[in-house]
């Protein structure tokens, strides 16, 4: 293994990496990249099924495909120009350091024992360990190699979360009347200092007792008065829920991200925006990831495939059954909903079974979008046709895959890619509305 630049770096991926972005080969820049074989070895157990990592591992394995050749596993291949040369590491014997450490030859040992092999050979260049999981890092760096995390996604001002509402306090009280009486002004009216705005941008304005809802509207470049709507019998309950409605019942605003804690009213607002624009969409999909617990996928439960993912999808039964009990039972908007639900105009299921789906004038919610990667986001959006609003809910806080953080899920990444967009608005729900209970345990346990 021989390259031009001897000051450039070997990376070495773990299986993990690939299942989260399967073009990871070229985000190296003018670094080698090294694969295991033990790797493509995982690989192989990951082609068949349905779910996101079975589409990485299988578009993963078609590009090797595609590019490998003949001096792929002897002086390497390369990724391009400006960029380094990919190897596959047949394996090494095991050093005595691994032996005394970490006797058992796992996978993972076997990609340590890689990557100790590569430093030691090449003394001069940095070999470095590239893992989504955490615990691997450790035991490598515990060997004195340096590991590090998939960095390429990760999103590096988390801020951006909490930054859906601004609160502006001793606000010029004169233009706060104007917004009551005219209902808008243009944004050249704001101190400037206090109009650096892009994009759906919502503030809370303040002057002692007074204050107002606005929002910035890209398009007209005015600040407009945002006034309380109600959505199929759900009523906003304070600032933030005020604001989720306004984007969520925008019909120019496509694309829309919610972030929350438990018990804030993420789902249930978007679905009740959704439900309120029956009309408007030839279907509404209410869908979220399923991602098993307790090391145990649906393979364990009992049932047909129905019965499976049952449980998966009951947080979202539970939202439409609230929207459901704002009416009586022999309601106009009851029936509407029976009416959906056995015509398939409302759905509720799975994301793994919108794959490959072409969705035009579709209202698609998806929720617990904080367990999805970049990628997953990607490809759930791309699938938009004409006339189709998505709405990405989710708690940054409550990640349940082992391999995403605060920093590189999906739902963040959206966020921050997005900002300044006209056709995206976020709204971050600070305050619980489930109820004091709910709201206590989620700030303290």
């Amino acid at each position: 293994m021989e390259t031009k630049n001897n000051n450039s770096k070997i990376f070495i991926l773990d299986t993990n990496v690939i299942l989260h972005d399967y073009q990871c080969l070229y985000n190296f820049q003018e670094n080698d990249v090294v694969l295991p074989i033990v790797v493509l070895e995982e690989l192989d157990k990951f082609k068949k099924g349905n779910e996101q990592i079975n589409f990485q591992a299988r578009e993963f394995v078609r590009e090797l495909d595609r590019i490998a050749g003949k001096q792929l596993f002897t002086e390497g291949i390369s990724l391009g120009e400006g960029k380094g040369r990919l190897f596959i590491a047949t394996g090494t014997v095991f050093p005595a350091v691994m032996n005394e450490s970490y006797s058992e030859k796992t996978s993972d040992h076997r990609i340590l024992a890689i990557t100790l092999f590569l430093k030691d050979k090449h003394a001069g260049r940095q070999a470095i360990l590239v893992t989504k999981d955490i615990n691997l890092r450790m035991k490598a760096k515990s060997l004195g190699l340096v590991a590090e995390d998939y960095k390429t996604d990760k999103v590096k001002n988390i801020d951006i979360l909490h930054k859906g509402v601004e609160n502006l306090e001793d606000f010029n009280s004169e233009i706060i009347e104007k917004l009551y009486r005219n209902g808008a002004v243009r944004i050249e009216e704001f101190p400037e200092n206090q109009r650096n705005m892009t994009g759906n941008y919502y503030l809370v304005l303040r002057n002692g007792n007074q204050s107002v809802l606005t929002w910035y509207n890209p398009e007209t470049q005015l600040v407009m008065r945002v006034e309380k709507q109600n959505a199929f019998g759900i009523e906003p309950r304070n600032a933030e829920q005020t604001f989720a409605f306004n984007a969520l019942l925008n019909p120019e605003i496509k694309l829309v991200s919610i972030t929350g804690t438990a018990g804030t009213g993420k789902t249930l607002l978007a679905l009740a925006a959704a439900l309120q624009q029956n009309k408007v969409y030839k279907q509404i999909l209410l869908s979220r990831p399923i991602v098993a617990l307790s090391n145990r996928d649906m393979g364990f439960l009992p049932g047909d495939i129905k019965e499976k993912i049952s449980p998966y999808m009951l947080p979202l039964f539970d939202n439409l059954a609230v929207i459901k009990n704002r009416h009586t039972p022999a309601s106009r908007e009851v029936s509407r909903i029976d009416e959906m639900l056995k015509k398939e105009e409302l759905v509720i299921t799975p994301l793994a079974y919108i794959r490959g789906r072409s969705l035009s004038d579709v209202y698609f919610i998806v929720d617990e979008a904080q367990n999805l990667t970049p990628h997953e986001v990607k490809t759930i959006i791309t699938r938009a046709g004409d006339g189709t609003k998505m709405v990405f809910t989710g708690d940054v806080f409550q990640i349940d895959s082992p391999y995403l953080d605060m920093h590189s899920n999906g739902l963040a990444y959206l966020t921050e890619k997005m900002k300044g967009q006209k056709i995206f608005a976020h709204i971050n729900l600070a305050k619980g509305e489930r109820s004091y209970l709910a709201e206590l345990a989620s700030k303290l346990l």
